[in-house]
């Protein structure tokens, strides 16, 4: 299947990262205790699979599966539904909960991530944005090094700032992803200047790759997609936002309507593939995680330049390679989506993908639509060439994407 020197470099990145790879075994084994735990706490049976229809009252499956999710995350409170659209609906509905006219937002991590920027807006954009409905907007690029501007995000706090911005993850930048300890240290330094600021975590990608969750170090609120991680490559739609009770409710009341909130929604039978999918994201996270470390060895060995490195810490999926050129990035990507079990013959070319400010390309044969906690990888055709790798169900289809990735890459001539 694969040539002689393809396979060469599998066997030594193997050799080279099998402690890592032991290490990652670890955190899936304490993740995974801790959401049987929270099963068993709130005693989830069969019944509480069942679907529910109209209004969705009195659903005791969704009432549980919000204490699960809550537990899980060591908040105080979860809203965990299929009617989040994505990620980015998601995050939209937990600002536009806590925010009002005459509040400002600060985003204390750079630019977030691309499908946000329409989120924030502008002001009188007319397309119901945060600006739009005069909300402020602030954000502090981070350092050099990809660290916080500690300094300038005391200088921007102001009055008027009434939640303060974390991305966890790089997005589209060339940038560490922080640490939850590092999101921890970000929150007591801004509750030392301003004790009643809101901090905010979009939490995607990030979830049960480390033992904590950025709730469990002060964050106030934070959500994310049940078609990346805690989803478990079984849920296919919605999102979770979890944090403290109150900022949760304001939240709902986005979601659906002041007065309603989390008290109705019909689950419409996605219900039982929701828990499902959270008792095996713990697991499924941690072979992601391994394909991604996996990435890093094989292409630092061919001599690319890697964010993390195969041995740094991790603290979510996102495996970035810098390319020399638009070539390699492109045969790169069609190479994951020629490793794919769904959609291997369609080959992924460069378009205007709604959301996004340059020509993405995607690599996406998933059984769930945009599901990236499977095997996926994305990119900007834009300076300076770097593709994002992320998920993979199993560690064994993240090394079979990356060596068709390699291996299509040399039969163009692009590798010796």
């Amino acid at each position: 299947m694969f040539k002689e020197k393809v396979l060469g470099l599998m066997e030594q990145a193997e050799l080279q990262i099998e402690g890592k790879l032991k290490e990652i075994d670890r955190v899936i084994d304490r993740n995974q205790w801790k959401v049987i735990r929270a099963f068993q706490k709130h005693k989830v049976s069969d019944y509480h699979f069942a679907g529910s229809t109209g209004y969705g009252y009195n659903d005791r499956g969704r009432e549980v599966l919000d204490l699960v999710y809550a537990d899980v995350f060591g908040a105080e409170a979860a809203l965990v539904r299929p009617h989040f659209v994505s990620g980015t609906h998601t995050i939209g509905t937990a600002l536009f909960g806590v925010l009002r006219p005459g509040d400002e937002l600060l985003m204390m991590t750079g630019r977030p991530y691309d499908t946000l920027h329409k989120v924030i807006g502008k002001p009188g954009d007319g397309q119901g944005s945060l600006q739009d409905w005069g909300i402020a907007y602030q954000e502090v690029a981070l350092l050099e090094d990809g660290s916080p501007d500690f300094a300038a995000v005391a200088e921007r706090i102001t009055p008027r700032t009434k939640v303060i911005g974390i991305q966890r993850s790089r997005g589209y930048a060339w940038r560490p992803s922080f640490t939850v300890a590092q999101i921890g240290e970000m929150v007591r330094f801004v509750k030392e200047i301003k004790p009643d600021v809101i901090v905010f975590v979009d939490n995607c990608y990030g979830e049960f790759t480390e033992l904590t969750e950025p709730t469990e170090v002060g964050v106030d609120l934070m959500a994310g997609s049940l078609i990346k991680n805690p989803g478990g490559g079984l849920a296919a739609t919605g999102g979770y936002i979890a944090g403290k009770s109150r900022y949760v409710e304001l939240a709902s009341y986005r979601l659906t309507a002041p007065g309603i909130g989390g008290e109705v929604g019909a689950m419409l039978g996605t219900t039982r593939a929701i828990f499902q999918g959270l008792f095996l994201a713990p697991h499924l996270v941690g072979q992601a995680v391994k394909g991604s470390v996996f990435a890093a060895s094989v292409f630092e060995q061919l001599g690319f330049t890697t964010h993390p490195r195969w041995n740094d810490p991790r603290t979510d999926l996102i495996q970035a390679v810098q390319f020399t050129g638009p070539e390699h990035l492109i045969a790169f990507v069609q190479g994951i989506q020629q490793a794919a079990a769904v959609d291997a013959h369609v080959v992924p070319e460069p378009w205007d993908m709604p959301g996004y400010e340059h020509p993405v390309i995607m690599a996406a044969g998933t059984f769930i639509q945009g599901g990236s906690l499977e095997l996926s990888a994305d990119a900007p055709i834009r300076e300076p060439y770097i593709a994002y790798m992320q998920g993979g169900l199993t560690y064994s289809h993240c090394k079979m994407g990356v060596l068709t990735a390699i291996q299509n890459m040399m039969d163009r001539g692009l590798l010796s």
